[in-house]
């Protein structure tokens, strides 16, 4: 059985559509066909994650059938009891099977990776956040079949973007009227050819031609200043990386975004004009948006909240920056255990902090300071330079200069 990769080529969107056609047809006359979009999912996990990946899917069959059984656990639990040690058992227990994945290179247990599969993540970080949200309340009921279509729903598998249950399930629920869905489905093909252009075109040039080249010349050069390997190619890299990271995976999730669209759903957008952002917390106001929102409401919020409940750190202001440091630093052992993520979490979490203290400076002294378009304009700079730097720790190009020969 032949394997499909996720927006991979246009024959792969082709097929995606004319099977989507049904569907579509459905919800232009009101009516969402569950049954079919049941069967389409099933079908396209199959072709997705059968063949020669057959043991990615005997695990994405299992860990679905775990994280159920943990939610509709808790959801029953949870009707009679409160107690704090079981919620967070359970959190626990479902961010697990991603920890032991993540772990499995640090450890030298490999048998550990074979647990995971393309989409793990964002599967657990929809299944935390269900948990949480009925811990609070917020979510008052979990239905089985539609906790599974939220789960498994196939333009969001496996790199987001991140739904979240409540919003997910109003559009589940709620056919749009025909004129709604009709400028749904013209933003869907939009951004469907937007994300050719973002991948395809643009991604290909910085990704494929450029990156490439760059790298052999950082390496020729890996003896320039003094040793340390640092040179003019570096910086080349630095930005051809940063811009290629950019335009390939917001073009992903432009694809991603647009079939939900073709099938009635709003995922959230991902990407918001970055390189636009002037400072560093406006850049992760923008950036990766649904990933920056879950760790914002579900780590650093939760964090913040616990710190001062129990009073460990008195003052308010250092209990932020230290929410910021486990934040990012989550954030960097999400992507690896490795040294480069986890300096780019702790990277981005310092310049969080300096962002912050500065604009506790300007707050005091905003009069005395000049605020025009030269101003801002600098403040993008910076921050689109910061940013290039911070990616250039997350390539890990900086590992094989100075720790491989």
């Amino acid at each position: 059985m032949p394997n499909l990769s996720p927006y991979a080529d246009p024959q792969y969107f082709v097929l995606l559509v004319v099977t989507l056609l049904p569907a579509m047809v459905g919800l232009y006359y009101g009516k969402r066909l569950r049954w079919y979009e049941t069967l389409w999912t099933a079908a396209f996990l199959l072709l997705t994650f059968g063949g020669v990946k057959w043991h990615q899917g005997v695990m994405l069959v299992g860990y679905v059938v775990y994280q159920l059984a943990l939610v509709l656990g808790y959801d029953r639990y949870r009707k009679h009891h409160n107690q704090t040690a079981v919620f967070i058992s359970l959190v626990v227990l479902s961010a697990l099977p991603l920890a032991l994945v993540k772990l499995s290179p640090a450890v030298h247990l490999p048998k550990l990776a074979l647990l995971g599969f393309l989409g793990i993540s964002y599967l657990t970080f929809k299944t935390v956040q269900v948990i949480m949200e009925l811990r609070d309340g917020t979510i008052k009921q979990v239905s089985p079949f539609l906790f599974l279509r939220f789960l498994l729903f196939f333009p969001t598998i496996t790199s987001g973007p991140i739904d979240r249950y409540r919003r997910f399930q109003q559009d589940d629920v709620a056919v749009p009227a025909r004129a709604d869905y009709l400028t749904l489905v013209n933003q869907g093909i939009i951004r469907i050819f937007q994300g050719f252009v973002y991948k395809f075109i643009i991604g290909y040039v910085f990704g494929t031609l450029m990156l490439p080249h760059v790298a052999h010349h950082v390496l020729a050069n890996r003896g320039a200043f003094f040793g340390t390997g640092l040179s003019w190619s570096l910086v080349a890299y630095m930005y051809v990386y940063s811009l290629y990271l950019f335009f390939d995976f917001a073009g992903y999730s432009l694809f991603a975004v647009g079939v939900s669209n073709l099938m009635g759903v709003k995922t959230p957008m991902n990407f918001n004009a970055p390189f636009k952002s002037q400072n560093i917390k406006d850049f992760w106001n923008r950036w990766h948006m649904s990933l920056s929102f879950w760790f914002r409401d579900f780590v650093f919020m939760r964090f913040t909240f616990f710190v001062m409940k129990h009073r460990l750190v008195k003052n308010r202001i250092r209990v932020s920056q230290l929410a910021y440091l486990v934040n990012f630093l989550i954030m960097g052992f999400w992507h690896g255990v490795t040294w480069y993520y986890i300096v780019y979490g702790l990277f981005h979490a310092t310049a969080i902090i300096i962002n912050d203290i500065w604009l506790r400076f300007k707050k005091r002294h905003g009069t005395q300071l000049p605020h025009n378009r030269w101003t801002q304009a600098l403040a993008v700079c910076i921050t689109f330079n910061v940013v290039c730097f911070s990616f250039l720790i997350f390539s890990g190009e900086l590992n094989t200069l100075w720790f491989t020969h």
